[in-house]
């Protein structure tokens, strides 16, 4: 496919050839932010990271993010060494260097840090952690809907790699973005270890039928802060919100579908597996919600 686009694809951008990086305390030009090829999260993937997107010079929901973070951290028993208000000032600080005030996407990584020998133990890792922080202007472009196609590979149960963690072990998704983008697709759809539909590889799979808005039960899913918004404005708004199990064929006949995500917010889906999803376009709840969430963000 030529047209290939991404829920991720934005607008070139000529001031992020200079950008500043924040590394463990210090912000540096983008060639200097290097990090040791003994690295956790480079030798294991063993980390966990979190993206933000900063609105009119706020960074959105950024205590939701952080909370997040340290949560995540716990959960793979890596101390972070910085208070949640210390890596919130390291994050405007490198906002501020980068001159930054709106349409910019943080991605802020936490890893267990450089390695004393290349082997898996964590106790290996003992010179702390190493915290960095990549940030871009970026205008989402989106030239059409995304198209998803099914793929073999599942979401998995939390006693294997939980997939609600936002863990730097990425390698899943990755070879199911891979199988859709050979299949003709931009993303994958993945489904849950029992066969309901559940995620893409890399946001959270809405749809709506008949003016209701469903999406997974969250048992096998990214725990998305934008999937939680949008939920929150539908009950809000008076549009039924239902987390359920439903399955490929409710997709296929679905009247509009979207995802969600910090980078895209609400992502239209033109085609599933080759069926088109109502017209194709936009649908009309879709848009709706995009303008609530874009309310509730610049509020």
């Amino acid at each position: 496919m030529t047209d290939h686009v991404s829920t991720h694809q934005a607008e070139e951008d000529a001031r992020n050839e200079t950008l500043r990086i924040w590394l463990n305390g210090r912000i540096v030009p983008k060639a200097e932010a290097l990090v040791s090829v003994y690295d956790s999260g480079f030798m294991l993937g063993d980390g966990v990271w979190e993206g933000l997107r900063l609105y009119n010079g706020r960074w959105a929901f950024a205590d939701e993010h952080l909370d997040r973070l340290y949560e995540a951290a716990k959960a793979i028993d890596l101390t972070i060494g910085l208070t949640h208000d210390q890596l919130m000032t390291a994050l405007t600080d490198t906002q501020a260097a980068n001159g930054m005030t709106t349409d910019a996407h943080a991605r802020l990584m936490v890893t267990r840090g450089i390695k004393t020998r290349p082997f898996q133990h964590p106790k290996l890792s003992q010179q702390g952690p190493t915290i960095a922080i990549i940030m871009e202007h970026s205008r989402p472009r989106l030239p059409r809907p995304i198209r998803l196609a099914t793929v073999p590979h599942l979401r998995g149960l939390p006693m294997t790699q939980d997939p609600r963690l936002n863990s730097h072990s990425k390698l899943n998704c990755i070879l199911a973005c891979i199988a859709a983008e050979k299949a003709g697709a931009d993303e994958a759809l993945m489904l849950d270890i029992h066969g309901f539909v559940n995620t893409t590889n890399a946001c959270n799979f809405f749809i709506i039928r008949k003016g209701e808005v469903w999406t997974s039960t969250g048992d096998y899913c990214m725990n998305g802060i934008t999937r939680q918004k949008v939920l929150d404005l539908c009950r809000a708004n008076g549009i039924t919100a239902r987390e359920r199990n439903f399955s490929l064929v409710d997709c296929y006949s679905a009247d509009e579908a979207f995802l969600t995500g910090t980078f895209g917010a609400q992502t239209p889906v033109g085609q599933i597996d080759g069926r088109v999803i109502g017209t194709g376009e936009m649908g009309p709840v879709t848009a709706r919600l995009r303008d609530l969430y874009k309310a509730l963000v610049l509020a």
